[in-house]
């Protein structure tokens, strides 16, 4: 099903603390029951836009329209949003169930639909034979799950989280990333979750926004941005990227050291050529290519990464290439590169 309709609008949200502008004037449509994620460096102002949706920071400037009608005035119980923090924030002398109850009861809600709508979200989160142990019972993955159930269980049209797997260990943080983007599809609530691990992101997003310093820089589907990336900064975040420093001539050719790349840039002058460790082909000698040797060789089950240097940029650069193609490469071997322009992308310097 496509994903179209909008259901949070933000509309040149700022904030300023001070002289210091954490959020620069972001404009954003958030469609209905998608999975939206925030992705940036430490201190480039996710989190605070996390919190301005929840109502926890007041903006400096700009609105935040649910569903037509603004909230940005509105203080956070009135909001029908919920805040799902990394810490989970569980209440230790309570049990799963008086957990995932309590905000209902906050709300006046009848016992009985209470009783029905905890037994339903400890169905549905797989939490149900735990529903009598205290939050020190349980594993990290448990207790991450009671902390989603606890902000589902109030039916938000808008749950936000902000690193909510940040505190799990590789293994079950993955397992945990499947489990979250089964339980939106499920529930049928729009999430937007901030993260700076940019894997988790593309697993996870039906769309994502790379900001940096408070300014939103791009978004759009992970594909998308992995693909066609704005600006260098977006192609060095998201993924592993190559760059090779050189010159594009009048004739529209990239050089380099040891390398000549027709190029689609307009314009003559210093250039970045950014391509991806996956995108570079190992060809045969007698072949067009860019000569390196191999100074690492990285496994990674499936496929091994290896660390060529060559005249054409002052660090190795990363080749990718399945187990089975790799496997009678050894380090101090001298290899050639194929790298196709239709492969590359391009920065002015």
């Amino acid at each position: 099903m496509t994903i179209t309709e909008t259901i949070l609008k933000i509309d040149r949200l700022t904030k300023d603390f001070g002289p210091v502008r954490a959020v620069d004037g972001v404009e954003l449509d958030i469609r209905r029951n998608e999975f939206f994620a925030l992705l940036g460096p430490s201190g480039c102002g996710k989190s605070t836009l996390l919190r301005m949706l929840a109502g926890f920071v007041t903006p400096t400037a700009g609105d935040i329209v649910l569903e037509g009608d603004s909230i940005t005035g509105l203080p956070p119980e009135r909001r029908p949003l919920n805040l799902m923090f990394q810490s989970y924030a569980l209440f230790p002398h309570m049990t799963v169930a008086k957990n995932l109850a309590y905000g209902l009861e906050m709300d006046r809600l009848p016992k009985v639909e209470i009783a029905r709508r905890v037994e339903e979200i400890m169905a549905v989160t797989d939490l149900t034979e735990f529903a009598s142990r205290k939050p020190e019972q349980l594993s990290g993955g448990q207790r991450q799950r009671v902390a989603l159930a606890r902000a589902l269980v109030k039916r938000p049209k808008v749950l936000l989280l902000d690193e909510p797997l940040g505190a799990l260990d590789k293994k079950l943080r993955e397992r945990m990333q499947l489990e979250l983007k089964r339980l939106q599809h499920e529930v049928g609530i729009t999430f937007i979750i901030v993260t700076h691990d940019q894997e988790e992101a593309l697993v996870m997003a039906d769309r994502m926004a790379i900001l940096k310093d408070g300014k939103l820089l791009q978004h759009g589907a992970p594909a998308e941005i992995y693909q066609n990336p704005a600006d260098r900064f977006v192609a060095n975040f998201i993924g592993v990227m190559n760059f090779i420093e050189g010159q594009v001539g009048t004739d529209g050719f990239f050089e380099a050291p040891g390398l000549t790349v027709s190029n689609a840039a307009s314009a003559a002058g210093q250039a970045a050529l950014a391509i991806r460790p996956e995108e570079i082909d190992l060809v045969g000698p007698e072949e067009n290519g860019l000569q390196g040797r191999i100074v690492d060789i990285a496994y990674h089950g499936l496929d091994r990464v290896l660390h060529v240097e060559t005249p054409a940029s002052a660090t190795p650069l990363q080749v990718r290439v399945s187990a089975r193609l790799s496997g009678g490469h050894m380090v101090g071997e001298t290899i050639r590169l194929g790298i196709a322009p239709e492969r590359c992308k391009f920065f002015t310097a």
